[in-house]
């Protein structure tokens, strides 16, 4: 650990949220010297502390040790490179539009894959007064399901969640062109073509 670049970026941060010394020390429960050794380079933040300035700096405990944050280049929230994330865990879903650090119950997720549907994942789309109908034949039990439904168009994502033991059935309202995803418990992520 480089404590010159975690000093640095404490210094930052601390700027950034309009923060002195002192009153981020306080938060901690320190002294401001501490502050100032830490971005003066003369020392790095004890393990002990990492995770009381990683929730005032909202900032990763990571990235603290690394000293540097390393943007994302942007990339105009490209909804035609859409990613979705879902935890294993607690069943969140979650989205990006480009490279993202994405953790949910303490783990990293990995963006899931979209395959094309095969004959078990086959859905049935009809447009019916100003929706899209959905229905599907996939069981839906507590251990396996459809967990969600997203429609996305050039600038939105439409998302419904889906939960065991509920029907085969969903609606979306019919807007321009998109992609119909979904995903499978057990085998991950569908795009309808």
């Amino acid at each position: 650990m480089d404590c010159s670049r975690v000093g640095k970026l404490i210094f930052d941060l601390r700027k950034e949220k309009k923060m002195t010394q002192k009153q981020l020390a306080d938060a901690m429960n320190i002294s401001d010297k501490t502050i100032s050794k830490w971005e003066r380079g003369l020392g790095c933040p004890d393990v002990s502390l990492l995770k009381s300035l990683s929730d005032i700096l909202g900032v990763h405990i990571e990235k603290i040790l690394l000293g540097n944050l390393d943007p994302n280049d942007i990339d105009g929230g490209n909804m035609k490179r859409i990613k979705f994330y879902e935890c294993p865990h607690c069943g969140n879903i979650l989205t990006g539009t480009g490279e993202a650090a994405i953790s949910c119950c303490g783990r990293k997720l990995l963006p899931l894959v979209a395959k094309t549907a095969d004959d078990m994942h086959k859905i049935n789309v009809e447009e019916i007064e100003e929706d899209f109908y959905i229905t599907f034949k996939h069981e839906m039990t507590k251990k396996h399901y459809l967990t969600f439904f997203a429609y996305v168009t050039c600038d939105r994502v439409l998302l419904i969640k889906l939960y065991p033991e509920q029907g085969g059935e969903v609606r979306f309202p019919k807007r321009q062109r998109g992609t119909l995803y979904y995903c499978c418990k057990e085998h991950g992520l569908w795009i309808n073509q």
